[in-house]
């Protein structure tokens, strides 16, 4: 059995991705990768390899090393970082994402790409946005979302490489992020409930968006790689979902557990704009049918988890 290369593994997804992977597979035959250097306390367990996935021999050149053949590729630049950098974010989003399909074709490695429902934009359908539907993202992270969905089809059809994805909605998940993303919201708001009471989140209290625990995107990853192909239609990329709240609604479920909580609003308008611009909640009927997807979370039991796992970090 080949290996498997994930990039961008220090990132919120990856550093979920890549213990999993490992549980799975084993720990050496995981390789993860980032543009930075592995923290110094951090787990130092399996393969770490240092990569800027902009350059297209130094990702043949791990891959090839490592006898890679499966490669999850997560390096890039998220949605408000992306708006704050665009020439950084279509060299990173795009022309990463060009090296590593590249390399691919050489190597005839099976690529999985995450899109995200940024792809979509404000002529998209915005209620049970279907999976394939108008798209034309008003952000440059959408826009690189796009073009990456595309030339992942484009080398499935004229290339015969196995490339799959998934538009992915918001995640949360117990690390807090590096900022950047247009929901950090959803996980900051955990983090202060338990330190400070209170929280004054960038988006205003009636943002309706698509939500994923953690754990769910990682088995919706997996779970899509792992997949029949011959009972995909669909490739690039599929519409997943698990659960549909606002950060009003989110702070109602976290005063549950924790009565003396309280939530303020100071919304940014970057970040507002982008948000407003993409689909209030989506249909991924297609990726049940296709390779039964369910996800195992919903949001009273995200939050009760989230809540019960920082608690227990916290402790001394």
């Amino acid at each position: 059995m080949r290996k498997i290369l994930v990039t961008g593994a220090l990132g919120r997804v990856g550093s979920e991705l890549v213990p999993a992977l490992r549980e799975r597979h084993g720990t050496d035959r995981v390789v993860a990768s980032d543009n930075r250097a592995m923290p110094t306390d951090a787990p130092t367990e399996g393969p770490f390899e240092k990569l800027d996935c902009t350059r297209v021999e130094h990702v043949e050149e791990v891959v090839r090393r490592h006898d890679v053949g499966t490669i999850y590729h997560f390096a890039a630049l998220l949605s408000a970082a992306a708006e704050a950098r665009p020439d950084v974010a279509w060299k990173v989003n795009v022309g990463g994402l060009q090296a590593v399909l590249e390399v691919a074709r050489r190597t005839r490695s099976a690529v999985f790409l995450p899109s995200s429902i940024g792809a979509f934009g404000p002529t998209t359908p915005g209620v049970g946005t279907p999976q394939d539907t108008t798209q034309r993202p008003t952000t440059l992270y959408g826009i690189t979302k796009v073009t990456a969905e595309l030339l992942c089809d484009y080398h499935f059809r004229r290339m015969g490489l196995d490339t799959r994805g998934l538009r992915l909605p918001c995640l949360v998940s117990l690390a807090l992020p590096e900022g950047g993303g247009t929901t950090d919201y959803a996980v900051e708001i955990f983090h202060q409930a338990l330190r400070q009471r209170r929280y004054t989140c960038r988006l205003a209290p009636d943002t309706r968006l698509d939500m994923m625990y953690m754990p769910d995107a990682v088995a919706a990853i997996i779970g899509l790689m792992e997949a029949e192909e011959a009972r995909l239609i669909h490739r690039n990329a599929f519409n997943v979902t698990a659960m549909n709240f606002t950060p009003a609604r989110l702070a109602e479920e976290i005063t549950k557990h924790i009565p003396d909580f309280t939530i303020d609003y100071d919304v940014d308008p970057v970040r507002q704009a982008v948000a407003d611009s993409w689909p209030r909640s989506v249909d991924d009927s297609a990726a049940r049918a296709e390779w039964d997807w369910a996800p195992a979370y919903n949001l009273q039991s995200m939050t009760r988890d989230m809540i019960d796992k920082l608690k227990v970090r916290a402790a001394p």
